[in-house]
């Protein structure tokens, strides 16, 4: 199984690019605010893309790039599985940040390196856009913070208040760029 990753163009990636990622997500315990202390809670439910939001996503990438998005894939072979995208706007008072937008891998291809390797690349782009840290607003599921705690993320010493209010639940979180 060889992994190879590309920056997304309109030459290599289309409406119909994500058709056969698997999105799928079971959820057993996230975080959540509890009378101020921040506590892991049972929360049960499943995440799963369908075939029209594969293709919602794809096309919403699709449209972005080269504008105000960019996005980086891990092909096996011609399937993406697995990506990445990260917005061009700087955004913060203090903090000089871009906004991981999407991340990605599909379920049968985790836990083999890809995310890190994807989040590395947004970490290279996003330095090349002029920022200092990426934004995350990453989903609080147990599993989710993990990895992005794995990957060196902390609590946004910044809150975008716009995107907290758009996800109520996610944790704002941010990664400092070297």
């Amino acid at each position: 199984m060889e992994i190879r990753y590309e920056k997304l163009t309109h030459e290599n990636f289309g409406g119909h690019s994500l058709d056969d990622f698997i999105r799928h997500q079971e959820i057993h315990e996230c975080w959540r605010n509890v009378n101020g202390d921040i506590k892991l809670v049972p929360n049960e439910f499943s995440e799963d893309w369908s075939i029209e939001k594969c293709r919602e996503v794809a096309a919403g990438i699709s449209s972005r790039l080269e504008k105000d998005l960019s996005a980086f894939a891990a092909f096996c072979g011609k399937r993406v599985v697995g990506f990445v995208t990260v917005e061009h706007e700087i955004f913060g008072k203090a903090a000089k940040y871009v906004n991981l937008e999407q991340f990605q891998v599909s379920e049968d291809f985790r836990g083999k390196g890809i995310g890190r390797k994807l989040f590395s690349l947004a970490c290279s782009e996003a330095k090349n856009l002029g920022a200092q840290k990426l934004y995350i607003s990453a989903h609080s599921s147990r599993e989710s913070q993990a990895a992005y705690k794995a990957l060196g993320c902390v609590p946004a010493s910044e809150v975008n208040e716009k995107m907290a209010a758009e996800e109520p639940f996610d944790i704002q979180m941010e990664f400092v760029l070297e």
